[in-house]
């Protein structure tokens, strides 16, 4: 129940970012959920899409440095102390959380909320196993 996430490397300079989404904008590829890690010179734009193979292939054609990397998209009970009950789930069984963001969309009462793990399928094992919902691609990326 692994989901793809696009991670874009961009210049820090004006207009960069405008340019990776009128690309995807221009081609109807439909950004999720998105976040920007960033530095001086550089950052990463991380993407849920929902045809990421396409954007990719855009993106090159285009001139951007990207890749596509394996996340895992959970349902957090949107309340006080939501996220803790899955981080704490994830720290008791020794899963480590390399980051994370929120996704666009809220299901019901519960927000939805993106990981990526060193080791995404045991991460998937052990959420599962505490009843934590985990999305597939379908859910999310349509």
């Amino acid at each position: 129940m692994k989901i793809t996430q696009l991670s874009v490397f961009l210049e820090n300079r004006r207009g960069r970012l405008y340019d990776a989404a009128r690309v995807l904008g221009e081609a109807s590829v439909n950004i999720k959920a998105l976040t920007i890690a960033e530095n001086e010179e550089f950052g990463i734009l991380r993407m849920v899409v929902d045809k990421p193979e396409k954007a990719l292939e855009l993106l090159k054609k285009n001139g951007f440095v990207a890749s596509i990397t394996d996340i895992v998209a959970v349902e957090v009970s949107d309340r006080p102390g939501g996220l803790a009950v899955i981080l704490k789930i994830l720290d008791d069984n020794g899963i480590n959380l390399e980051y994370m963001y929120a996704f666009v969309e809220k299901n019901a009462d519960n927000a939805i909320v993106v990981f990526r793990f060193d080791d995404p399928d045991r991460a998937i094992e052990v959420l599962s196993k505490n009843r934590v919902r985990v999305f597939g691609k379908k859910d999310i990326q349509g």
